[in-house]
This record gives C-alpha cells, structure tokens and sequence, in this order.
C-alpha cells in the first residue's frame, strides 16, 4: 500500500508539473503595445510638419499609413472577444488532458500489460536470493564464509562449515574451522577426533605428532571414541607397529559385534585394515567387495606402493614451493615409516636449503632429525 500512495504522490508531481505553465495567464499580446507606436508616429508627423520639415502632401500620405497600421492593430486586439479561441489556447488545453487523463491511462495500460500487478510483494533481498536447492555447493560455502566473517565468534557455523571443507580438499581451513570449533564451543572427544582426522588429511593420510595427540585426547575423554581409536591403530601402523595395530584394531572389533542393534556399519573397515596387517582375512558379518579386496587383493608391496605415491606427491609439491615447514615435517616423518632413512636426511637437507632464511623453521628440522635418530 505504501509503494501505491508513493507512486500517486509521483504522478501528482509529474502533471503538477505540465499544468503550472498551461494555467498561467497569457499576457496582452503585442496589440496593445503597437498602437501606442502608432499614436507617437502620428503626433511625430504633426511635429514635423509644424516645423516645416515635411510638407502637408507628404504629412497626409504618412498620416494615412500610419493611421491604417493603427486600425488594424485594433482589429487584431478586439478578435479575442469575439467569441473565437484563438489557436494557442486550444493548445494549451489538449495539452492540460493529456496531461491529466491520456499520460496516466496509457501507462496503467502498459503496467497491466506487461507487469504483475497480482504478484505479491516481496523484499529486495528476498529477490536475489536463489532457492536453497538450486544453489551449488560453492555458493553455499561462500553465504557461510560471508557469515562467518560478520560472526567469527559462531561456534556452531564452524562446526557446520568443517566438513565442508574436509569434502572439498581443503584440509587446511577444514583444520582452521576445528581449531576455532573447539575453541568457541568446549573441548570434547568428538571435536578432538574430528581435529584430528582433518590434520591427517592435511598431512596426506599421514598420522603426525599433532593428530596423534588430539586422538589421545579424544579417547582420554571418551574410551570408545570409535573414530580416534581407529586412526591411533593406522599410527602405529605407520611407525612399523604391526602389532600394536592389530591390538587396537581387534579390540575396535570387539565392540562392534554383539551389539543389539546390529554390527556396527564401521566393522569391516576395521576388518579389513586389521587384515592388512596381519596379511590374513577376518572373518566377520559380511564383508563388501571393497573390504575383501583390500584385505586379500593387495600385498605388502601394493600397499606400499600406494604409500610411497601419496609421499612422492607431497616431496613434488615441496619441491615446487619449500616455504612450508610443516610439510617437511611430515615428508621426513613419513620417508622414516617406509623406512627409508636415507630419503629422511636428504629430505632435511633440502628442507634446511630451501628454509634457510628462517632459522625458527630449520630449528624445527634439526629437533625432528634429532628425535627421529637420524643424526650422523
């Protein structure tokens, strides 16, 4: 309603404007002021000839000229109020319907014709926003990035903005986004084992110091924690501990049969990981065809194989840009779990090259290299 009493105001405006002029008075035309001219040339001649500057002849002759321009003046002054409206007047009154009657009727004409005049209203807002299930995935990220950036302290944005991340390849906010998840909303076994994974990923699947951490946190404060104890088993597979995998793993097991809902949906992942280091199938409550051929189909070489790839593509990426310390950290880690030492020193030695302007970072190297025993 408050958009149609705007639009009225608008139109008053508009003809206000074109009938102001067409109402003013129209002054006296030039009649009035040509006879005054006409009767100052005649009392002009009467002048010159009293003083003998022209003769009567020739005062006669003007006196007739100057005496029929003043008639005719006079004519032309007295039309009016004959009862004729002159031309410009009728003019001017088309112009003054026009205004109020043909403009507005021809552009209510063109509204009904080409706009929706029964479409409710609707905010400007509302208007640029596109449905939710039309939306990509991206632009959802971004809506939740942009909130983020008004709300940094929206412990449950992060929470909900995380595995987005984690979803997309982008382990390093996915870790930005768990830390502040943390941080806004409390510690829990959850959220530590959540941190966790998400530096794992970062780390191209490698369990480092860090996440090894958060998982021990994560079953500190819950002992069933499902996901912190299956990633603390892949660390000591990583480290060379086979068995210690195996423990952890078969006691994961063990609470995942028997239960009265069922077994739970996790079970033959661990089963078929706990296979891969023992090298023999566990049998359980049917396995998927992914399990069974990680657990049969794939031998110590093809599993190394598949971690020596992921490894060769963190040392390309080092190569190409050195500037990232954690990166070698974790390069020298993982050369030392396939056990290849050699590769660790030559790992540090380029890592102390290419971080040779920050001594902090080479400190880091050289406390890793220590720890490790790869020294000398």
């Amino acid at each position: 309603m408050t958009l149609w009493i705007i639009f009225a105001f608008m139109t008053a405006a508009a003809v206000l404007a074109v009938l102001w002029p067409l109402g003013r008075k129209v002054s006296v035309g030039r009649g009035g002021s040509d006879r005054l001219v006409y009767q100052d040339q005649l009392q002009e001649i009467d002048r010159d000839r009293a003083a003998g500057l022209i003769g009567e002849a020739e005062a006669q002759a003007a006196r007739v000229e100057v005496s029929r321009r003043l008639l005719a003046a006079a004519d032309r002054d007295a039309a009016p109020a004959g009862g004729s409206t002159p031309p410009t007047a009728r003019y001017r009154g088309a112009a003054a319907v026009a205004a109020v009657v043909i403009v507005p009727a021809i552009a209510l004409g063109f509204y009904l014709w080409l706009g929706s005049p029964s479409v409710p209203g609707q905010p400007a807002f509302a208007r640029t926003q596109t449905p939710p299930d039309h939306e990509s995935i991206p632009t959802l990220v971004s809506q939740i990035e942009a909130h983020l950036a008004h709300n940094p302290n929206d412990g449950t944005g992060w929470e909900v903005i995380a595995p987005v991340y984690l979803a997309l390849g982008r382990f390093d906010d996915a870790v930005e986004a768990r830390r502040k998840a943390i941080a806004l909303n409390g510690d829990s076994a959850t959220r530590e084992s959540n941190l966790g994974e998400a530096l794992v990923a970062a780390a191209n699947g490698v369990v480092t110091a860090e996440s090894k951490l958060a998982f021990e946190h994560a079953v500190a404060a819950d002992p069933h924690e499902v996901k912190a104890r299956y990633f603390l088993g892949l660390a000591d597979e990583q480290d060379g501990d086979r068995d210690g995998a195996a423990a952890k793993w078969r006691a994961l097991l063990s609470d995942a049969t028997g239960e009265a809902t069922g077994e739970a949906p996790w079970a033959n992942f661990v089963r078929a990981a706990l296979a891969r280091v023992t090298g023999a199938p566990v049998a359980g409550k049917g396995p998927g065809p992914d399990e069974v051929a990680a657990a049969d189909g794939m031998n110590d070489g093809q599993r190394g194989e598949m971690v020596r790839g992921m490894v060769q593509r963190l040392a390309d990426r080092l190569h190409s840009d050195g500037s990232d310390v954690d990166g070698w950290l974790r390069l020298v880690r993982a050369y030392v779990v396939l056990g290849d030492r050699d590769k660790a020193k030559n790992a540090a030695a380029d890592a102390r090259q290419a971080l040779s302007n920050n001594p902090d970072e080479i400190k880091r190297i050289d406390d890793l290299v220590k720890g490790l025993g790869l020294e000398g």
